[in-house]
């Protein structure tokens, strides 16, 4: 509802039909909401508890304690959410200073707004370290570590979580700390500096792209697979090495959501070519499904069989888009725009 209302207020140009800050809070909540407290318990938490345990063959997964009060951190973050939302926090969801320092935003919804993220945080981080435990003792089988690709999905997923989710936590503690004990990690008058809180930001924000994305990595290898009756699927080694690469790439590439925040040209051209350089692995994903596909005897009134090719377009072209943004000089142009918004969505 939240981004139908976002639309609705672009139905006409220069005329807003809800108020500014009315639309601060429907961005900060819309982003925060869907990716926070919808993608990540749902495809991690509640898909992983599902599917590792059952592919596996386990009745549990290795920490059932640590699972549950991972589930159960979510009922307090999500109270503090609640609570930010009434109060009205309307930050933008990457929490920008100084958008989001006391000076323009006094507002004690967005000290909620952080609790909560930090509980939610916390929550992602016990469930990955219970799914990295759990697949390590059970990729001593070798049969079970071949069985599915979606358990080396969820691996790299729960190792990305784990890089990447403190560096989120660090940042909003010292932005908690810059709007309540006078610290000045990120004021300009007392010495801080904006442009680190982006770096800490997206250092977080674009590894949780491939957070969100790998487990579906995963699930579309899993359904090519079972399209083709195979017990294993095509270039299985080509699959892992794609998604480790992805992993070690994606968390280096930070930098390319700040292309106009005045990078050094060296530091722009290289985070700007090994962006590019993801596209290879990708591919290497996308021509393994297509192969898969094309070798299975699935009919055409499948309506599986059109699913996956449906996520195939949509994931092709919005990769596409990725790789026109990750130059510099494009970026440049394009960077908040619709091209933008239609790219990561």
């Amino acid at each position: 509802s939240f981004s139908i209302m976002i639309r609705i207020n672009f139905i006409e140009p220069y005329f807003n039909v809800i108020t500014l800050d009315c639309y601060n809070f429907l961005i900060t909540n819309h982003g925060i909401i869907m990716i926070f407290f919808f993608l990540m318990p749902v495809l991690i938490g509640g898909f992983g508890n599902y599917l590792i345990p059952l592919l596996c063959g386990l009745s549990d997964l290795n920490l059932p304690r640590l699972n549950a009060l991972s589930a159960w951190l979510l009922f307090p973050s999500t109270l503090f959410l609640v609570v930010s939302i009434c109060l009205g926090a309307g930050v933008g969801w990457t929490f920008y200073p100084p958008l989001s320092s006391s000076l323009f935003n006094s507002s004690k919804g967005v000290e909620f707004l952080m609790f909560s993220l930090h509980l939610a945080g916390v929550s992602s981080i016990f469930g990955s370290i219970n799914f990295i435990c759990t697949l390590y003792s059970a990729f001593t089988n070798s049969i079970i570590s071949r069985s599915s690709i979606i358990l080396w999905s969820y691996l790299f997923t729960s190792l990305l979580l784990l890089i990447s989710l403190p560096v989120l936590a660090a940042a909003i503690t010292m932005l908690l700390f810059d709007r309540n004990f006078g610290s000045a990690f990120f004021d300009p008058s007392g010495g801080g500096d904006p442009v680190l809180f982006q770096h800490m930001f997206w250092f977080f924000g674009h590894p949780e792209v491939y957070v969100l994305i790998l487990p579906g990595f995963g699930a579309i290898s899993h359904i090519c697979m079972s399209l083709g009756c195979c017990s294993d699927a095509f270039g299985f080694y080509g699959l892992l090495f794609a998604m480790f690469s992805i992993v070690c790439l994606g968390s280096v590439v930070w930098a390319h959501h700040m292309f106009t925040v005045g990078l050094d040209v060296k530091t722009a051209v290289f985070f700007s070519s090994v962006t590019m350089v993801i596209g290879v692995p990708t591919g290497i994903k996308v021509f393994s499904w297509l192969y898969m596909i094309m070798n299975s005897r699935v009919s055409l009134s499948d309506p599986i069989l059109w699913w996956v090719i449906s996520f195939i377009t949509l994931f092709t072209l919005g990769g596409v888009t990725g790789i026109v943004l990750s130059a510099c000089v494009l970026d440049s142009i394009l960077h908040d725009t619709w091209f933008v918004v239609a790219h990561f969505h």
